[in-house]
């Protein structure tokens, strides 16, 4: 009975640390797409900033409703 209830504390720990390495890589996939997400972010800032600067349409007030409201 010590043997089984042994094995079975085992395979608990087994699952937990196969667990804790998948949440391990799926942490560190989305930190790397949060850091993608950012620099493109910062991107299209830059553009629509050079794009204002240049003369072009003007970015809409951040409080204007878009016209299919």
């Amino acid at each position: 009975m010590e043997h089984a209830r042994l094995e079975r504390v085992e395979e608990r720990i087994a699952w937990l640390e196969r667990h804790v390495v998948e949440q391990d890589k799926a942490m560190l996939e989305l930190s790397d797409e949060v850091r993608r997400l950012r620099q493109e972010l910062i991107l299209m800032r830059e553009r629509l900033a050079g794009a204002a600067a240049a003369g072009g349409d003007e970015a809409p007030p951040a409080d204007e409703r878009p016209p299919h409201y």
